[in-house]
């Protein structure tokens, strides 16, 4: 928990899985959490408390990525059979679709409206379904797809790719790349991008070099290259109320959280980026 003036300090330990945890992903209302075991089950748990609400899991079929609906009042789930289910908060399936909609390593989201739903398919394709519609179409990549993030706006994602690309594509009614991110490394593991900054007007990742790296969201030039982290920078995370605030997670076991120029800076200037990190956990 991140206090007021700054601090930092340990709210709760959760326990429960019983093999590595892929995902985390809080509540939009930020009162709860959800946590993915490797091929294993989906924990929701009170983030007041730190008490497990419920458990999610299928007999005999891993679950192996999950998010929550925009109301907060259920969760979509990828499963090692490849299927993609929406779960109620007690537990009982309300949708799933079989077939080749997720891989065993996935991201996913919804979007706002809830009636999209999106996740890596293949290994070089993300699936764009439409609950209401009952269309889907197919982000299709000449490279591995790693991982992804979905703007805000539900209007763009960003993909990251094996070869140290990452591709801005608009996923509205003309499936396209709209812009291409170069500079970070990746050869050996999941690195992960997101949208950030006023208006979310950059876009940052994580890389193998132990460097946070932040583009220009138009122009696609670098901006910056962080240093600090003395591991592989697995992901970043921009704080969706604090546009002067990023967080970034290494192979360090640390976890920096930086800062940003005033506001104004951010806003006008394309090399308005503070080198400081306002702290380390």
């Amino acid at each position: 928990m991140v206090k007021d003036n700054g601090q930092v300090v340990l709210k709760h330990t959760l326990s429960g899985h019983q093999k590595p945890v892929l995902t985390v992903s809080w509540s939009p209302d930020d009162y709860q959490l959800l946590t993915c075991g490797l091929e294993e089950v989906i924990r929701r748990w009170d983030a007041t408390s730190g008490e497990c609400l419920h458990v999610y899991e299928r007999p005999g079929v891993g679950l192996i990525s999950c998010g929550w609906f925009p109301d907060g009042k259920g969760i979509v789930s990828g499963m090692t059979d490849k299927s993609i289910c929406l779960w109620d908060l007690d537990g009982r399936e309300l949708e799933c679709w079989k077939g080749q909609r997720t891989v065993n390593i996935s991201d996913m989201a919804i979007t706002d409206d809830g009636k999209r739903v999106i996740s890596i398919c293949k290994e070089t394709a993300i699936l764009l379904l439409d609950r209401e519609a009952k269309f889907e179409r197919l982000i299709e990549e000449e490279q591995v797809i790693t991982s992804f993030s979905l703007s805000k706006d539900n209007k763009f994602l960003l993909v990251n790719l094996m070869n140290q690309e990452i591709h801005l594509w608009s996923i509205e009614d003309d499936v396209k790349v709209v812009s291409k991110y170069k500079g970070h490394k990746r050869t050996r593991f999941v690195i992960r991008s997101c949208f950030g900054g006023f208006e979310q007007a950059f876009i940052a990742s994580g890389s193998e070099d132990s460097q946070v790296y932040i583009w220009h969201r138009g122009t696609g030039e670098l901006l910056s290259a962080l240093p600090g982290h003395s591991g592989a920078v697995n992901c970043v995370s921009w704080n969706p109320r604090n546009p002067h605030m990023l967080a970034s997670a290494s192979d360090d076991r640390t976890i920096r959280i930086w800062g940003l120029d005033d506001l104004n800076s951010v806003r006008t200037h394309s090399n308005g980026i503070a080198h400081q990190s306002n702290g380390r956990i």
